[in-house]
């Protein structure tokens, strides 16, 4: 009897050659690619001429090949994310894209509210609750 394969669907086309490609995106093709000013996921999709859904199931895979693809774009993220920091405190960069695209990497902006009046006027009151005893026949004693 033949031995059977353990892989399921058709084989994936991921291969050295569009991970070379990936990272040359990475350190610096973003550049080239549309005069894009920093990497994304997206850019990487348009560059590879994959669909960006594509790029996370490389992303997901579990070979060899699939984690030094994870790592690509985890590098992409990481040069993203160091890219705005810095163009966004240059004044490089736009202020409020920045912000929006920063919070894709968990920074978030965060305000307090005191909600107490400096005098106390505005502090929450106890409420008071009143039991009442009836009696079972509805007559009150």
């Amino acid at each position: 009897m033949g031995q059977q394969s353990k892989q399921v669907g058709c084989p994936s086309k991921l291969t050295n050659e569009l991970i070379a490609k990936a990272k040359e995106y990475l350190y610096g093709g973003y550049k080239e690619n549309e005069g894009q000013v920093i990497p994304s996921i997206a850019g990487l999709a348009c560059y590879l001429g994959i669909a960006r859904s594509t790029v996370y199931e490389y992303g997901k895979q579990d070979s060899d090949l699939g984690r030094e693809f994870s790592d690509t774009l985890d590098g992409i993220m990481a040069f993203q994310e160091m890219k705005l920091i810095n163009s966004g405190l240059a004044g490089d960069f736009n202020a409020t894209i920045t912000k929006l695209m920063l919070a894709n990497h968990g920074y978030s902006e965060k305000q307090e509210v005191d909600h107490q009046s400096s005098d106390g006027s505005m502090s929450q009151k106890p409420t008071v609750i009143r039991l009442v005893g009836v009696s079972p026949d509805g007559a009150d004693s």
